[in-house]
């Protein structure tokens, strides 16, 4: 989106072929779509991480048969204090700036969307061309089917599942508590043991006195 539109600026003035299996697509994109798409994803985040609506898990409630989105917005959602690089310090004129912790991830998730994701569509172009098709199918009149058109997302959405499995995604407690549920309750005698040791070694618990 942001490389056709970076791509509409300057196309009246010069342009670089970026890859031969894509000739509409050019290194003026490719770069501004990159600069355009982090900074937008930067604000983005700020913006939408003020509403609970957009990072509230939907749950229904029984009590008034409707579904709702409030909730406590977890510590990803909740504005913190960064402490600024000297560099910076001098140039802003403040010791800190305040930023919702997923800014700081929507920069990782916008490079991966703008560096590599187009590199779905590339791959796609060549598994095209070397069937000698030029659309996947043609359920988009005038343009192919719907893995013509998502060819990059699929990529993308594979990253986010990995990036926020691995550096977001914490262990949530309820779920924990619904796995042990479903356990035989000699499993379940074995994990509470187990717990009750380490909570005393840690000095959380009393070790029971036996008589």
């Amino acid at each position: 989106g942001f490389c056709m539109f970076v791509l509409s600026l300057v196309k009246k003035h010069y342009r670089l072929q970026f890859y031969m299996l894509s000739p509409k697509k050019t290194w003026e994109g490719f770069i501004g779509g990159f600069f355009s798409t982090v900074v937008f994803g930067f604000i983005a985040a700020y913006v939408l991480s003020k509403y609970q609506y957009f990072v509230c898990p939907v749950e229904y409630r029984s009590d008034i048969n409707s579904f709702v989105t409030e909730c406590e917005p977890s510590e990803l959602f909740q504005l913190q204090s960064y402490s600024l690089p000297p560099s910076l310090k001098a140039v802003l004129r403040q010791e800190a700036v305040s930023l919702y912790p997923f800014q700081i991830h929507s920069i990782a998730l916008s490079t991966f969307a703008s560096l590599i994701g187009p590199f779905g569509g590339f791959f796609a172009s060549g598994f095209k061309r070397a069937f000698k098709i030029k659309d996947f199918a043609n359920t988009i009149p005038g343009h192919g089917g719907i893995m013509d058109r998502f060819d990059c997302q699929y990529l993308m959405a594979t990253f986010v599942h990995v990036y926020i499995t691995s550096f977001i995604r914490g262990p949530n407690p309820s779920k924990v508590l619904q796995q042990l549920l479903v356990l035989q309750p000699e499993q379940q005698l074995n994990i509470y043991k187990t717990l009750k040791i380490h909570l005393i070694e840690k000095g959380i618990l009393q070790p029971t006195l036996k008589v």
